[in-house]
C-alpha cells in the first residue's frame, strides 16, 4: 500500500496541545474576569465595541460586524439588543440599502470602551506582554500567523469526508 497513513498525534503532541489549550482558556477567562470587575463590560462587549471603534464612520453593518468578531448573527443580534438598551451602540437604517441595518457606537458606547481600555491593554501587557521574552512574542506571533492561515484555508475549502484514521496498535 502506498497510500500514507494519517498518524495520531503523539502522546507529547497531545500533551503539548492540552497544555496549549488549557492556558490560553485560563489566560482568557483571567482577562474577562478583570474586564468584568474593572469596567462591567463582558469580552462579548468589548469585542464588539473595539470593531466598531475601529470602524470608518464608527459604524458596520450587523453582517459585517458579525464576520468581524467571529459570531453568528443570531448571537450578535441578541447581544446587540443588550448593548443597545444600555446606550452603548444603536441600530440604525443603512443608507445603501434599506433592508439593512447599520450598527453605531455612540458616544457612551466610545467612553465606556476608552474607560476599559487602559486596565484591559494593562492586563495584557502583565499577563501575556511581560511573561514572555520578545523571542518568545515573535514565535507567539508566528504561531498564531500559521494558525490563522491554516484554518483560513480549511474554511475556504468544501466540507469533505474527513479522511479515515488508522491506529497503529504497535506505536
Amino acid at each position: 500500500m502506498t497510500q500514507r497513513r494519517r498518524q495520531l498525534p503523539t502522546s507529547e503532541e497531545l500533551r503539548i496541545w492540552r497544555d496549549f489549550i488549557e492556558t490560553t482558556e485560563s489566560l482568557r477567562a483571567e482577562l474577562a474576569a478583570r474586564l468584568q470587575s474593572e469596567s462591567s463590560m463582558s469580552p462579548g462587549d468589548y469585542a464588539v465595541l473595539l470593531a466598531l471603534s475601529d470602524a470608518d464612520g464608527r459604524g458596520l453593518r450587523s453582517s459585517e460586524l458579525a464576520a468581524t468578531i467571529g459570531w453568528e448573527r443570531s448571537r450578535l443580534s441578541h447581544h446587540l439588543g443588550r448593548m443597545e438598551r444600555r446606550g452603548l451602540v444603536r441600530r440604525e437604517n443603512c443608507a445603501t440599502d434599506s433592508r439593512g441595518a447599520e450598527i453605531v457606537l455612540t458616544t457612551e458606547g466610545a467612553d465606556a470602551f476608552r474607560k476599559a481600555s487602559i486596565p484591559h491593554l494593562r492586563a495584557i501587557r502583565e499577563l501575556f506582554v511581560d511573561a514572555l521574552s520578545p523571542d518568545q512574542i515573535t514565535a507567539a506571533g508566528d504561531l498564531a500567523a500559521t494558525l490563522r492561515s491554516r484554518l483560513d484555508k480549511a474554511r475556504e475549502q468544501p466540507r469533505a469526508r474527513p479522511p479515515r484514521v488508522e491506529v497503529n496498535e504497535d506505536s
